[in-house]
């Protein structure tokens, strides 16, 4: 459905809101009025269109308090779109051995070239579960990605690479990397960084130095990985990793709905804690809901993990592979 074209719209009547048809004729058809009334369109949104169908994939738009528009989709198509994610982001763990390996051999070569810089924006998203980032949010929002990080929001500390930003909802979004490979470029980039400019940027051939867009580092991420894929598949994807190890270390599967439920919120926390996101925003758009599928029927990668041995670490390269392939072959068996 488009939603320029004929629609439902809001009025404000009384203390509630009242419903107009393209006709301008007032809605008083009760299916209609709760079909609407379930959709829970916040008061605050204005120029409201409700879609006249509802078997329409995008049921209402609003604009927020902020000046956004914001899409309220049919719960069908929401749930194709959910599968449809998930899929591609378990295509993505697929490629990403091969991806990594190209990528290491990129980080190893001299300099500051595009191939590198963009080889070291990869190797951050994959470790640390960063945003792409975009000149636009920056000015309006005043949040950051990777792509636009400056120099004061990276500090290196000895074999440490401390992050710490303003992120999504207006909060600091801090984490702590250790990685040899990545760090001696950081290093690098902040020797050449300005103040005031972004921390990624390249060396051209005639020595210039330009920066990394996001777009940019999708196109790489693609041309590694061999799919269309972008950071936020790396998100959903690592997000579904460290939800299905989380709940492997919780112990046994509980026989309690209650002590179940409990296990699920407090993996979804720790996922949203290290996403910088909310809980409900975690578990709705990020953690392929599988994974509790398969948790509620006594699944978990448990077994796998426990073949790994001591100190699991998601950082570690020679533990992240294995982690990831068993939590692939448990969503495998439940297609």
């Amino acid at each position: 459905m488009d939603p320029t074209g004929p629609g439902l719209t809001r009025r404000r009547r009384g203390r509630g809101f009242g419903y107009l048809d393209r006709a301008g004729t007032a809605v008083s058809d009760p299916a209609v009025l709760e079909r609407i009334r379930a959709l829970v369109l916040p008061p605050a949104w204005t120029d409201v269109w409700i879609c006249a169908r509802p078997d329409g994939h995008i049921q209402a738009v609003g604009t927020d308090a902020a000046g956004r528009r914001q899409y309220v989709y049919h719960d069908l198509w929401r749930a194709r779109r959910n599968v449809a994610k998930h899929d591609r982001a378990a295509d993505l763990a697929r490629h990403l051995p091969r991806a990594r390996t190209e990528v290491e051999h990129d980080l190893t070569r001299p300099g500051l070239g595009r191939e590198r810089v963009l080889a070291a924006c990869f190797h951050l998203v994959d470790l640390g579960f960063f945003r792409s980032g975009s000149e636009q949010y920056v000015r309006t929002n005043g949040s950051c990605g990777l792509t636009t990080l400056r120099r004061e929001h990276i500090r290196v500390q000895g074999g440490q690479l401390r992050f710490a930003f303003p992120a999504k909802s207006g909060q600091t979004h801090s984490r702590v990397l250790v990685d040899d490979l990545v760090k001696p470029v950081v290093v690098a980039l902040r020797r050449t960084a300005t103040a005031d400019g972004p921390l990624f940027r390249y060396r051209r051939p005639d020595n210039r130095l330009s920066p990394i867009h996001a777009d940019d580092l999708n196109a790489y991420i693609q041309e590694r990985a061999r799919g269309d894929f972008t950071t936020k598949d790396f998100r959903t994807w690592h997000a579904t990793v460290l939800a299905a190890v989380g709940l492997a270390v919780s112990g046994a599967v509980a026989d309690s709905p209650t002590a179940r439920r409990r296990a699920r919120a407090r993996v979804v926390r720790e996922v949203a804690d290290y996403l910088g996101n909310t809980p409900a925003v975690a578990r709705a758009s990020y953690i392929d809901a599988r994974v509790f599928d398969c948790y509620d029927r006594g699944v978990t990668v448990a077994g796998s993990l426990a073949r790994l041995g001591d100190g699991l670490s998601f950082g570690d390269l020679a533990t992240r592979g294995p982690m990831e392939r068993a939590v692939l072959r448990m969503l495998d068996g439940v297609r």
